[in-house]
């Protein structure tokens, strides 16, 4: 194929490969689970160091007991608990070291993990529930209260739970399932390429490509040395790939446990101080902290992997002159596609302002996302993928399935994009209307139809505004009734009581109207060109 081998792209397909070596996958028709290929990437014997580690306490599971816990846990699901196959286990609990046992533990035989934000109000906890089909949940005495009545529940922090992990995997449901990687392993939640959330469903395929990817470029022989930092939520869709992928690697996961993380940046810091990771993922708010505190030591640590939102190219810079021996890798990826692309050794996380190389086993291809002409090398337009960590599709919703995949399969990703002659991928814009808040996904939509719950309200729009320390904020411009004098003080405190939050409003202007098109869309552009030339100058 005619391949420029700088940029990656090839003028015959229209389309950009990735750059990387080409990393051997399972056949795709062979029967095997996520948590069977992670165990057939370990040593034997199983690593001395801990699977998993508590950086709140210290307290740490072993490689052999967190293997032996899932299998017990797994066999107990299926003959105490009568789950099976294919049944959906909605999980609303904060980060623990039980969490990723019982993401391995459905897993294994099956069965469909769908985590979810336990911030989130009982609400929008019963519209996931009912869009992912759950017919199970997993939570803490914490978060129980919230989910739909009548839901099954089983509490992690309950005396049933901890005999399920000590069960001795004998009798029904003890066998091994054959689990085809087709499979649906996760339902992860996203707003996509429009404000409405939807369920993807990722099958296990997607798991394994990945931790393929990041055991030819990582796996190295188990010295006990290499710690990571979890920083990202386990919910999250990059917190649960790393916490899959470190046991596939065979490497510590440091756990920040709501302890650490009541204490924010600098909980998180000292943390990686004191357990001497060695990597960590980290949103652009934390960096921003590192680059800036000059007490931050961090000897041990050698790369970290940014993602989420933007970072500033001045923040990154800053970064780089305070930890001259440290890869600050940026990566690009969404719930539906999967890791994208990402910076790999020091050449390349020189190239400020980028998102890295496109990933191994990946195609993607630039298009004018107006007349759907591919694009070539430093052309703008929106960013199309093709890979084996894609999703399936969206659960029960064939209209987004529709607009999300082209003809031939391609994943619309709503991003606008660019590849320049190195093959590296610049994040321009964002097509579609998501708002970026500290990495989690702040969908306009949602918001707006809060604000017109509000009978003071005759029209809402929110829109995203930079932030220094969350990357991006929700604003809300609102048109009042004739006559209200409702304030923006009791606009926020209505939005707050009813979402995340994460979601909630950061600051209101009041509108005499919102532009929209005939047919009834809200002009974003024009608004965004409102909020710019100085209406939240007070902010």
């Amino acid at each position: 194929m005619d391949m420029d081998n700088r940029s990656g792209y090839s003028p015959a397909t229209g389309t950009f490969r990735s750059l990387r070596p080409l990393v051997p996958l399972p056949p795709p028709d062979a029967a095997l689970s996520f948590p069977a290929f992670a165990s057939s990437l370990l040593p034997s014997p199983l690593p001395a160091h801990p699977a998993f580690l508590d950086a709140a306490t210290g307290e740490s599971v072993s490689f052999p007991a967190f293997l032996a816990e899932a299998r017990a846990l797994a066999a107990a699901l299926r003959s105490r608990a009568g789950l099976r196959r294919g049944d959906v286990a909605f999980v609303l609990a904060p980060a623990r070291l039980d969490v990723p046992t019982l993401y391995f533990a459905l897993l294994s035989f099956g069965a469909v993990v769908c985590p979810a934000n336990p911030t989130l109000t009982a609400a929008e906890i019963a519209r996931l529930v009912a869009l992912s089909g759950a017919s199970v949940a997993f939570a803490v005495s914490g978060t129980a209260a919230k989910l739909p009545a009548g839901l099954p529940t089983v509490l992690l922090d309950s005396d049933r739970f901890l005999s399920m992990l000590r069960d001795s995997g004998r009798g029904e449901g003890s066998e091994e399932l054959a689990v085809l990687q087709s499979e649906t392993a996760v339902i992860q939640f996203s707003s996509g390429t429009t404000g409405r959330i939807k369920a993807a469903a990722l099958p296990h395929r997607s798991f394994i490509a990945m931790a393929a990817g990041s055991h030819a470029l990582f796996g190295r022989p188990a010295r006990g040395r290499e710690r990571t930092l979890l920083t990202a939520p386990m919910f999250h869709s990059l917190g649960f790939y790393f916490t899959l992928r470190g046991v596939a690697l065979g490497q510590t996961t440091v756990v920040i446990t709501d302890a650490v993380a009541r204490a924010g940046a600098k909980g998180v810091l000292e943390a990686a101080d004191r357990w001497a990771v060695t990597e960590m993922t980290a949103s652009p708010p934390v960096v921003m902290v590192m680059a800036k505190d000059t007490k931050c030591r961090l000897g041990m640590l050698e790369r970290v992997i940014c993602g989420g939102a933007p970072l500033a190219v001045s923040t990154a810079e800053m970064f780089r002159r305070r930890f001259p021996d440290v890869d600050l890798c940026m990566a690009y990826g969404s719930t539906e596609a999967g890791g994208i692309s990402m910076m790999i050794g020091r050449e390349e996380c020189t190239r400020v302002g980028s998102a890295g190389r496109v990933s191994e086993n990946i195609e993607v291809k630039i298009i004018d996302h107006i007349t759907g002409k591919p694009l070539s090398v430093g052309q703008k337009g929106e960013l199309l993928v093709k890979g084996p960590a894609v999703m399936t599709g969206y659960v029960g919703d064939d209209e987004a399935n529709v607009t999300t995949f082209d003809s031939k399969g391609w994943l619309k990703t709503g991003d606008l994009c660019y590849i320049d002659q190195d093959g590296f991928l610049f994040v321009v814009d964002r097509l579609k209307e998501l708002i970026k808040y500290k990495g989690y996904q702040v969908p306009p939509a949602e918001l707006e139809l809060v604000l017109h719950s509000l009978p003071e309200i005759v029209d809402a729009a929110v829109m995203p505004y930079p932030h220094e320390e969350a990357g991006q904020i929700p604003i809300a411009l609102v048109v009042r009734q004739p006559g209200s004098k409702v304030t923006e003080a009791q606009v926020m405190d209505y939005v707050a009581k009813r979402v995340a939050p994460y979601k909630k409003i950061r600051k209101v202007l009041f509108v005499d109207s919102i532009p929209k098109s005939p047919a009834g869309k809200i002009l974003r552009r024009q608004l965004a060109n409102y909020v710019q030339r100085g209406a939240v100058s007070r902010m």
